[in-house]
């Protein structure tokens, strides 16, 4: 009880200058230790209404059964001609050479491997940005 005189001492300024430093830093403790505690409960209180809403409100599943249909997809042969190579390697050393600002003689084309990544296009937008971080 001694404790909850001293708050109130604390509440009048008057009174409070007259308290020593180490009355004021319990009290000063003492407030922020109760006010850090109420907005502990009231955080937990507010969890427990959203806990308990979502349980209410939430839409109950349906015990429907499920039909899953499997198909294994037919891949096609495809041949690729070595005319259609050479136009492909065409197009990507032009892209290469717009993308670089450089003449399409200035480059030249090896080896083209198809990279079976499937990423995102944020994924690969980062990867272009780090590369250019790079040069």
């Amino acid at each position: 009880m001694a404790n909850v005189g001293l708050l109130e001492k604390f509440a009048n300024p008057e009174t409070m200058m007259a308290l020593s430093s180490g009355d004021k830093m319990t009290a000063s403790l003492m407030v922020t230790v109760l006010g850090m505690g109420i907005t502990f409960a009231a955080l937990l209180i507010i969890w427990g209404v959203i806990a308990l809403m979502s349980k209410i409100l939430a839409p109950k599943p349906k015990n429907e059964p499920v039909v899953v249909q499997t198909t294994t997809p037919e891949v096609a042969a495809v041949e690729v001609s070595e005319e259609d190579d050479e136009e492909l390697i065409a197009v990507i050393t032009a892209a290469v050479a717009a993308s670089m600002n450089t003449s399409i003689h200035n480059i030249v084309v090896r080896n083209i491997v198809r990279s079976n990544e499937n990423s995102t296009a944020w994924s690969s937008a980062g990867r272009v940005d780090r590369i250019n971080a790079n040069l």
